[in-house]
């Protein structure tokens, strides 16, 4: 049912068939809007996605907008539905150093010792190796026992941005600085801790003040509790089943929609959202819409594609390649620009194709059989922009992870 109601708004052009969505809209391409709708049926299936909402364009055109299954048994998923927007953050902090840039009040090259000197290997590391993830910083997150050890047992913990950095920083970086990659939300915080000293501003009212306010971003607010403005999507996993040892086949699948987020990055960028503003922030960041054409090239830059190793020990040290490119606070498969959280029961994706003009927007949740019995789920956000990125720009699509680009990406 959930499917052929979907196929039928493509066809007849609607925003959403959830009670409650907003009005009706045209679509650019009827066609191509039923065609969207299908593969996001198809694949709601496949993966047991519990809803998916999407907002797609083509050069400013929207073809479909909609969203499809329920946030909660019973309770329709609506295209106004605010959701976590996690990395998608990233992105404004990165698009905030280079604002900063533009108007010559940091440099890429600044070491971190100018602004913060009591941090470790502050007088090695700069400003662009952490946005770049380039630093060799210690992740406080992935691969950190400890951290986990945390974080599951208590999700609704409030972290402190000390706490943060007290479980990374002091360890000997894993590289250089500059001369490999690693995966690390540490980078960001302290970017965050820097860009607040080089300014004097708290990080939340410096991205509302560059960011967020001119690129009209009214739905994308900062919070470090776990509130959620109405109308909220909400989130369930099964990520915790293995640190319960809960046995393999036996039911276990959670609420988790206000677990506390204070632990994602630095403080002042933890945001919720909805998938008008993830739309409008796929455009904007992609077409460096708020940089000068220098700092924008610097934002998407593959410079380091093909030129960063794995490191022993170190689960989120990767090859960088053709499928995932990391810029500043972005990620560049092929020619696609996006961002792609995916963290308590919620994935999303914000893409977007210069040479096309293609964005795409995808929010999703899942269903108990989405998880794994040790409670691992897939991005299916990413899964779905790549097969609606191949549809609209097939000889452009975004690449399609091998076993060999799984190996390196983690």
């Amino acid at each position: 049912m959930v499917k052929v109601i979907a196929t039928l708004c493509a066809v007849a052009v609607m925003a959403s068939c959830a009670s409650g969505s907003p009005p009706a809209v045209s679509s650019a391409d009827p066609a191509k809007a039923a065609e969207i709708m299908r593969i996001v049926n198809d694949y709601m299936k496949e993966a047991h996605l519990k809803s998916v909402i999407l907002k797609v364009s083509v050069d400013g055109q929207d073809i479909v907008t909609t969203a499809v299954g329920e946030s909660m048994t019973g309770v329709p998923a609506t295209v106004d539905m605010h959701f976590r927007n996690g990395a998608v953050a990233i992105s404004y902090v990165s698009t905030l150093l280079m604002i900063l840039v533009d108007e010559k009040k940091v440099s890429l090259g600044d070491l971190v010792s100018k602004y913060r000197p009591d941090l470790p290997n502050s007088d090695r590391v700069r400003l662009g190796q952490l946005a770049q993830m380039t630093s060799g910083y210690h992740d406080f997150v992935l691969g950190n026992e400890e951290f986990s050890n945390v974080a599951l047992a208590d999700p609704f913990k409030a972290w402190t941005t000390q706490e943060q950095l007290d479980l990374a920083v002091n360890k000997p970086l894993w590289f250089e600085p500059g001369t490999n990659f690693s995966y690390a939300h540490t980078n960001y915080v302290i970017l965050g801790l820097v860009l607040e000293k080089a300014t004097g501003k708290p990080m939340a009212d410096l991205l509302q003040e560059k960011v967020l306010d001119p690129l009209g971003l009214k739905n994308t607010r900062p919070n470090l509790t776990a509130q959620i403005p109405e109308p909220v999507l909400h989130a369930f996993t099964s990520e915790r089943r293995s640190f319960f040892n809960i046995a393999d086949g036996q039911s276990f699948y959670e609420e988790s929609t206000f677990w506390n987020p204070s632990w994602t990055i630095n403080h002042g960028a933890i945001q919720t959202s909805n998938i008008t503003d993830l739309h409008t922030t796929a455009i904007a960041i992609g077409t460096g819409k708020l940089l000068s054409p220098e700092s924008h090239q610097a934002l998407v830059s593959t410079g380091m594609r093909g030129k960063t190793t794995p490191v022993d020990g170190c689960g989120t040290c990767v090859a960088l390649n053709d499928f995932r490119t990391y810029g500043l606070g972005v990620w560049i498969s092929g020619s696609w620009i996006f961002q792609n959280p995916l963290f308590y029961g919620y994935a999303a994706v914000d893409s977007y194709l210069p040479s096309k003009k293609v964005a795409i927007a995808v929010a999703v949740t899942y269903l108990p059989e989405a998880f794994s019995d040790k409670g691992a789920y897939p991005n299916g956000g990413d899964a779905l922009f790549r097969k609606i990125g191949a549809l609209l720009a097939p000889d452009e699509a975004p690449p399609v992870a091998t076993a060999e680009s799984d190996k390196q990406h983690g």
